[in-house]
């Protein structure tokens, strides 16, 4: 990874800041695949609930996305358990926030729209994508001076 790093600083328009949006953007998809493919998998193999299927879902995704988002997409560094405590409550707090957009947008344009549920959730990811980007630049990963 540090290569690549190394590689893409010699473009000159490479910043921290579009390193950390690139980042976002490759970890956040996988964090979108999981969370579509643990949806899809609920709803259309298992043939659960849409609203259970959408919370085992969140749970996945948002727990591969704490670790990736740390690593490498804010390289957080957190030296005491107090930091990462803070860090990691922050973290959670705040994907509770956008589970309940998430879930409550899923209804809406499930069960009132009837919008069909894969595309309903593929629709809702995009908003819970830019409301979680925000959330973890400018509050959860904020670097401390």
């Amino acid at each position: 990874m540090s290569k690549i790093r190394q590689l893409l600083n010699k473009i000159p328009w490479y910043t921290d800041q579009v390193h950390s949006i690139f980042m976002y953007l490759i970890m956040g998809g996988f964090t979108t695949l999981i969370n579509i493919v643990t949806f899809w998998l609920c709803t259309y193999v298992l043939d659960w609930d849409y609203r259970i299927a959408n919370t085992i879902a969140f749970i996945a995704s948002v727990l591969f996305a704490y670790f990736s988002n740390k690593r490498f997409v804010f390289d957080s560094y957190t030296p005491t358990w107090k930091d990462r405590l803070r860090e990691a409550s922050s973290f959670f707090g705040f994907r509770c926030l956008t589970y309940i957009i998430d879930i409550l947008v899923m209804i809406l344009l499930i069960s009132y729209l009837s919008v069909d549920e894969l595309w309903a959730k593929i629709w809702t990811n995009i908003i819970v994508l830019v409301l979680n980007y925000v959330f973890s630049k400018w509050i959860i990963f904020k670097v401390k001076k």
